[in-house]
């Protein structure tokens, strides 16, 4: 199983993508869309352009992203749903569904606790996967969002299939 993790944001977008085969997981790609501090709009539509390229240079099988975590301020919390609505909009149009994750899942999944710090999901991301240097931030952070698919995937499979049973 290919798969495309994102870690949303307005300004930057972390990606990552792995294939999972069993407890075999194999580091493919990481980056970092960069939309600059330009005006908004252009920065969705860089978002959603980016990603519709990343995935059909990729051709992932599922995709799974980061939910938006909840700040104290409206103005970039609605900034952040917006830039996750035009990254899902991309997931969409190339017929892909999004598993959405907590930030506190991805930790557990990745470090072994949900308080986990950015240092220490890096640092398991390492460990995991052995990317290629340099690994920005946003990208590990998306590449935590793989490894943490990768563990709930066979769980989530199964249940989609016992729902269409019934």
């Amino acid at each position: 199983m290919r798969i495309l993790g994102v870690d949303p944001g307005s300004q930057k977008t972390g990606v990552g993508i792995i294939d999972s085969r069993g407890n075999r997981l194999t580091h493919l790609h990481h980056c970092v869309i960069r939309c600059g501090s330009g005006e908004f709009t252009e920065r969705l539509y860089t978002l959603f352009s980016a990603l519709k390229q990343i995935i059909a240079e990729y051709q992932p099988d599922c995709i799974a992203m980061e939910d938006i975590f909840v700040s104290k301020n409206a103005s970039s919390a609605l900034k952040l749903g917006q830039a996750r609505g035009a990254l899902i909009a991309a997931c969409g149009d190339s017929g892909l569904p999004v598993t959405p994750y907590s930030p506190t899942k991805v930790k557990l999944s990745t470090a072994g606790h949900g308080k986990a710090d950015k240092q220490q999901v890096q640092h398991m991301v390492k460990l995991l996967l052995k990317p290629p240097m340099p690994l920005p931030e946003d990208a590990a952070d998306a590449l935590a969002v793989c490894i943490c698919h990768a563990h709930h995937a066979p769980m989530i499979e199964r249940n989609r299939i016992l729902e269409m049973k019934q």
